[in-house]
């Protein structure tokens, strides 16, 4: 299954900064777009709030989501979406909607967000609540919804999720007689004595300090037992017994060698292609790494299990990954907008989200439909990822959180800090940032 619109850890922090004349050039476009919205007068006044809307998403992959909308239309005729594809790369797609939505324009209704936005745009006051009786939740997998609340109400519906998983060569464990690792003691075992015995190295994730990087310290303070905010962004938590440990597991491992430091410059598709040319034992990535390593040409190809994340003692905690669909709140049709948000959480636009869309859905029952398991056999083992991951820390400022996150994590595991000194750094730059209104 692809990423789509670049949504799960290919994030904003590569993003290139030009400085003064960026923030100018913004500040432009935001007063354009003031200007435009109040030209265009909101939402109607007496209008019935049905009407042609318009669908803002990172640029699709797969080319599959304008047949979905395809199939709205000619049920809509009065309705129609108009598909507006923005940038591949995530940062870029926040920026054109967080501006838009800044600036009060109504030109987006529907936004496609990443599940780590859903907060921070909800607390900024840029999509409006949504009535949980008119949605088809009661169908979704049960963790996916967490992805779309922010202190308690409904801001989004889930569309597509995602949890991390950990790949393996079944031939190298086949030959040594071992079972996949449910605990990090088997995987570091595995992976400092098992690995060197057929020239490979130990395991990998995403270690680059972006987006990626605070994903996978997420999980591995997860998988310890800790948090590194509570109580919905409004405490720190990182600076805990549990927390620590989640940080050491990666940390000895890169100082162990059993994680080698190439790793330390990976993101998802480094990573991806480092297993799939048959130089890893395991893998740390998403769901759509399955079809890739498995395709004609792969060094690997028929010598791929997946089994779900390790954990401290046992199956660890990932990080749910996605995205959620939301209604601006300067819609002028929201009630079209509401009515989509159904329709594309319905079982038949689920299934062709999958099928069509490489991308995991949110709808339960597809991941026992025979046919799909037995085209799909991995969506067993994916659900139930799914099912154990949380969503990533939620808070008003989750862009600086995850930069703190990804930021001193890196300096701890390129060995410029102890695992001490930096969950005390992380602490204290988190709260500035919770405490920072």
């Amino acid at each position: 299954m692809a990423p789509f619109g670049d949504s799960n850890g290919k994030g904003r922090h590569g993003m290139a900064q030009s400085g003064l004349a960026c923030r100018t050039g913004r500040a432009i476009a935001a007063a354009l777009l003031t200007l435009l919205a109040g030209c265009a007068g909101g939402r109607g006044g007496g209008d019935s709030g049905l009407g042609p809307i318009t669908l803002a998403t990172g640029r699709d992959l797969t080319g599959y989501l304008q047949h979905v909308l395809d199939g709205w239309n000619r049920l809509h005729p009065g309705q129609r979406v108009t598909l507006i594809q923005l940038p591949e790369a995530a940062d870029e797609t926040y920026v054109q909607m967080a501006d838009s939505l800044r600036a009060g324009s109504s030109r987006f209704d529907v936004l496609n967000l990443d599940v780590a936005w859903t907060s921070e745009f909800a607390a900024a006051g840029w999509i409006e609540p949504l009535d949980r009786g008119r949605l088809p939740l009661s169908h979704l997998l049960p963790s996916v919804t967490s992805t779309a609340t922010f202190h308690g109400q409904l801001y989004a519906m889930p569309y597509v999720t995602n949890a991390g998983l950990l790949y393996y060569r079944k031939d190298i464990l086949a030959k040594a007689g071992v079972s996949p690792p449910r605990t990090w003691a088997q995987l570091s075992d595995d992976a400092r004595t098992i690995a060197p015995r057929y020239g490979l190295q130990g395991y990998a994730g995403q270690l680059l300090p972006y987006e990626g990087l605070t994903v996978n310290v997420t999980e591995a303070v997860q998988s310890a037992g800790g948090t590194i905010l509570g109580d919905e962004g409004r405490t720190v938590d990182v600076d805990s017994p549990a927390a620590r440990a989640g940080l050491a597991f990666l940390v000895d491992g890169v100082r162990q060698g059993w994680i080698p430091k190439a790793a330390l410059n990976f993101k998802e598709e480094e990573s991806r292609r480092d297993f799939q040319a048959g130089h890893l034992l395991f893998l740390r990535n998403w769901p759509y790494v399955y079809d890739e390593a498995n395709a004609a040409g792969s060094a690997v190809a028929g010598n791929v299990g997946v089994v779900p994340l390790p954990g401290e003692n046992g199956p660890g905690t990932g990080v749910l990954g996605g995205s959620d669909l939301a209604v601006n709140v300067h819609s002028r049709h929201p009630q079209t907008a509401r009515d989509l948000l159904a329709y594309l959480s319905s079982e038949g636009v689920q299934r062709q989200v999958l099928t069509e869309g490489s991308l995991a859905p949110v709808w339960a029952s597809l991941y026992s439909d025979p046919a799909l398991v037995r085209r799909y056999p991995y969506l067993p083992v994916l659900k139930q990822s799914v099912d154990s991951a949380v969503p990533r820390p939620k808070s008003a400022h989750y862009d600086q959180v995850s930069l703190a996150v990804a930021g001193i994590t890196s300096e701890a595991l390129r060995g410029h800090l102890t695992v001490d000194e930096a969950s005390a750094r992380l602490a204290r730059e988190l709260t500035a940032i919770v405490h920072s209104g």
